[in-house]
């Protein structure tokens, strides 16, 4: 009696956590997700490449513009982006549920050219030469500038014409726009310069990754913007949830039916690993699409499949006569590699997923890691403890499945 009470007294404190965090994180954790374009909409944007004399629009120039471009979305943290050509000289860009979409499309269509000219508009030194640029508070701690360094042929360039235009001013100049023209005091050999012009941070920021990016190989021209609805509808979202919370029902009240005790331990550790994948998804910035939905549901199964697998080796160690606490032992480590095994190969597809696809795919997988990262932690941590609180309540096999 008094090794039941101890554990009785913590099982329900955890039911009882478990409950009040259920109900009062649950619904803010939802409302903090970000929604996919297709479960939330955003903007579309269809940029066209100009072309320019002697300068011919191909399909390598487009395909490289697109690498860019997805190399710019990356660096600024913009949230489910798909971006994708679309015919000979266009390129299409979706942005979804962003605060300022229209200021992000600004960005990602400048073609950030830079050059340095001298007083008779001859290029010195151009962007081609660029190794880094960062943004950084400028002395004053009032505005932000971009520190930028060329690399070994770009800083002799830029030595030769800071040598040559000593006291004369060197145009910094952006997509053919003079930002700055400072004048040269003396020769600047190291390969390093300051753009200043009175920047916010987030100016200087967007300017360093602008940068650092690369210039594109061709301008860009706005054709078509327009905000879209969600590509699936709210309808499917609510059906989606709908058959969430049924499927979630009927997986909880099978396990209770056909593994009684370890089943109820199942449930628990169901709740509390729900609340890990959407609470690490929010916290991470995650964004939630529709195939996002499906890899959540997917990595619930994984996290019941490494349950069911701990409870029939657990079955089969009380079949052969073994104590409870050593049966639930033995069942846990026969049933790890596994669980590992199964959970390991799914992990290296997911995150394959995730560096290679795009736009929805990215979502997919984004959900299932977290989820196969969560049922790991709960199926062997939480669940084997719980299960030994509950062994130390009750020995009798019968509500064990046996």
């Amino acid at each position: 009696m008094q090794e039941k009470t101890p554990s009785i007294l913590v099982i329900s404190v955890i039911v009882i956590a478990l409950g009040l965090l259920s109900y009062f994180l649950y619904q803010p954790i939802l409302n903090h997700l970000n929604l996919g374009l297709d479960l939330r909409g955003g903007l579309r944007v269809v940029l066209e490449a100009q072309e320019k004399e002697g300068q011919e629009v191909t399909q390598d120039t487009i395909q490289k513009a697109v690498g860019i471009l997805r190399d710019r979305v990356d660096k600024l943290g913009v949230k489910e982006t798909a971006l994708y050509p679309q015919g000979k000289n266009r390129v299409v860009v979706e942005i979804a549920g962003e605060d300022d979409p229209e200021a992000a499309v600004d960005i990602l269509k400048n073609t950030a050219q830079l050059e340095f000219w001298d007083v008779d508009n001859k290029v010195l030194v151009t962007g081609e030469h660029l190794k880094d640029a960062q943004a950084r508070i400028s002395q004053d701690q009032q505005t932000a500038e971009v520190l930028i360094d060329f690399d070994k042929e770009g800083s002799e360039l830029f030595a030769k014409a800071t040598s040559e235009n000593v006291g004369k001013p060197i145009k910094i100049v952006l997509d053919g726009k003079v930002i700055q023209a400072p004048t040269v005091d003396e020769p600047i050999r190291d390969g390093s310069a300051r753009i200043t012009g009175g920047y916010t941070a987030k100016e200087a920021q967007d300017l360093a990754v602008l940068l650092r990016s690369g210039a594109l190989p061709v301008s860009f021209k706005v054709i078509e913007k327009r905000s879209v609805g969600p590509t699936l509808g709210a309808d499917s979202l609510n059906k989606s949830i709908k058959a969430g919370i049924i499927g979630l029902i009927a997986i909880l009240v099978f396990m209770l039916g056909y593994y009684r005790l370890p089943g109820l331990v199942a449930d628990i550790s169901l709740v509390l690993y729900s609340l890990l994948v959407l609470g690490a998804m929010s916290l991470l910035g995650a964004v939630l699409t529709l195939p996002g939905i499906a890899g959540f549901a997917l990595s619930v199964g994984m996290a019941l499949d490494a349950n069911i697998i701990i409870y029939e080796r657990l079955k089969e160690e009380l079949r052969y006569g073994k104590t409870m606490q050593a049966a639930i032992d033995a069942g846990f480590k026969r049933a790890f590699w596994a669980i590992f095994d199964s959970n390991l190969t799914t992990l290296i597809s997911a995150i394959v997923l995730m560096y290679l696809g795009t736009g929805p795919v990215k979502g997919f997988a984004v959900t299932l890691s977290i989820g196969v990262v969560a049922s790991m932690l709960t199926a062997l941590t939480f669940t084997h403890y719980l299960l030994i609180l509950v062994a130390n309540i009750s020995k009798n096999q019968k509500l064990y499945g046996v």
